[in-house]
């Protein structure tokens, strides 16, 4: 693994001195390292935005990271990506360029949040609630970097505050339990000292929230089921993180303020590209139609749910491109499958110029979600019926006319959060958690011919456990380790 400790702003030049003076004398100004850039408040916000900019990356959460869910029965990968076919089949190697992509970003979170833990606490001109929110930020979005990689590959390093202080980036992998304990130290700073929301002007930071949220998904995960519900809860019966008051008023450009976004990438038009809702847009709208809903799941919603009106875009809708020319119909040659994500399709008026809205903020945590593992957990430790409360109010979110469920078990829950948080790259992780535990048979799921209509092909996954519970580490950081990193057994 090969990291760097130079901090992230532009370096430049101060070109002075007589005429005579070869180039070479010329003294650098403003040339910033860890050592001298934390001096006050400005400097320790900034460091804390330069974390928030990787999000967006393509190579991250941009598009990288969202290929991992292409194995599951809602997609079909398309693109022409040939590594994504590699992962949506499960037929990888450690070689695969998708694997590579993101783990450098991750680790690059991580350190840039740790250089930020590290310094941050030794600046004297900076107010106490800006030093402990920036410190809750760091501690967060360090927990996120090794969610991300423990979630995907299992065992893998730990770089610790004594290692980044010294340099030593090539360590071994760690358990993957060291690595949740990691994680939850981490988040349980973040919710000491975090605040509960903000103000319109530091919009998309990070919350106590987003921190209780994510312990929640890492409780559950680990299955810890009583610290999940206890955890969960706090978000649940916390106005400031409420449900919106429509469902598809998360995918909506006025989102960037809705309470129920616990963590989301924030965009600005023709500053910050977010290639996050490009790959879901057909190509003739500006996009590039990257995983595409699959029949299974569009069959999945119940009749007069409409979530799913909101979720897919299906052969015959009109949408308003922004381009001038009135409502554009989706026709079957915009998709192999007869379904697009309109969670993602987000126009810019005609007003604004139209063509794909890149100030649309996409959702990476729902308090949804943090319902839904609630009434999981509940389900889990006290039976059936235990979660109808929380899953009867996002149905009811979602429709008044939706029948209540009453004594929901494991089987309703699955169907509520495949529904809820359709192309939210939640459901192969899911089937896995759930595989484990041995409630559904993820296998059986996968093997299964799954039809791409109107093209008449078919998409089978050969699921082998346990294997693919968890994807190698990438080939080339074994090899710059010199044999410190092992790789994941049966790769």
């Amino acid at each position: 693994m090969k990291s760097n400790k130079i901090l992230y702003t532009l370096i430049s030049l101060a070109l002075v001195g007589s005429s005579c003076k070869k180039a070479l004398d010329l003294k650098q100004q403003g040339v910033y390292s860890s050592s001298n850039y934390f001096r006050n408040e400005v400097d320790a916000v900034n460091a804390i935005t330069g974390i928030y900019s990787i999000l967006p990356e393509e190579d991250y959460i941009g598009h990288a990271e969202s290929t991992f869910d292409t194995p599951s029965d809602d997609y079909w990968r398309s693109g022409d990506h040939g590594e994504d076919e590699g992962i949506e089949n499960l037929t990888y190697d450690a070689s695969n360029a998708a694997i590579r992509y993101p783990w450098k970003w991750r680790y690059e979170e991580i350190n840039r949040a740790t250089n930020c833990i590290i310094n941050i606490p030794k600046i004297t001109a900076i107010s106490a609630a800006v030093k402990n929110r920036s410190m809750g930020e760091a501690y967060f979005l360090r927990a996120f970097g090794y969610w991300r990689l423990m979630i995907i590959h299992g065992d893998v390093p730990i770089i610790t505050e004594a290692d980044y202080t010294s340099l030593n980036f090539n360590v071994p992998k760690s358990p993957i339990e060291e690595v949740r304990k990691q994680i939850e130290s981490d988040l349980k700073q973040a919710v000491n000292l975090l605040p509960e929301s903000y103000g319109p002007t530091d919009r998309g930071r990070v919350s106590k929230g987003t921190a209780l949220g994510l312990l929640t998904k890492l409780y559950m995960y680990w299955e810890k089921f009583p610290e999940a519900i206890a955890t969960g809860q706090q978000v649940v019966s916390n106005s400031h993180y409420a449900l919106a008051a429509n469902y598809q008023d998360n995918f909506t450009r006025a989102n960037e303020n809705s309470t129920e976004l616990l963590f989301s990438i924030q965009a600005v038009q023709n500053v910050v590209q977010n290639d996050f809702t490009v790959y879901y847009i057909p190509r003739p709208w500006g996009g590039y139609g990257f995983s595409q809903p699959l029949q299974g799941l569009a069959d999945e919603f119940e009749a007069g749910d409409p979530r799913k009106q909101a979720t897919l875009l299906s052969v015959g809708d009109k949408v308003d491109l922004g381009d001038g020319k009135g409502l554009t119909t989706f026709t079957a040659d915009l998709s192999a499958t007869g379904y697009a994500f309109k969670k993602y399709a987000v126009f810019n008026t005609e007003a604004d110029g139209g063509g794909v809205d890149h100030s649309f903020a996409v959702p990476l945590m729902r308090s949804a979600d943090v319902y839904l593992l609630v009434a999981e957990a509940l389900i889990r430790t006290k039976g059936a019926g235990a979660g109808d409360a929380l899953i009867n109010q996002i149905r009811h979110r979602a429709s008044a006319s939706l029948k209540p469920v009453t004594n929901a078990g494991m089987k309703e829950l699955i169907h509520e959060r495949r529904v809820e948080l359709a192309g939210e790259d939640q459901r192969h992780q899911d089937l896995m958690r759930w595989d484990k535990a041995k409630i559904v048979d993820i296998a059986a799921i996968y093997n299964l011919p799954v039809s791409k209509a109107p093209l008449d092909k078919s998409k089978t996954v050969t699921f082998i456990r346990p294997k693919n519970y968890y994807f190698p580490l990438p080939q080339v950081e074994i090899d710059k380790s010199k044999g410190v990193l092992k790789q994941n057994p049966n790769f």
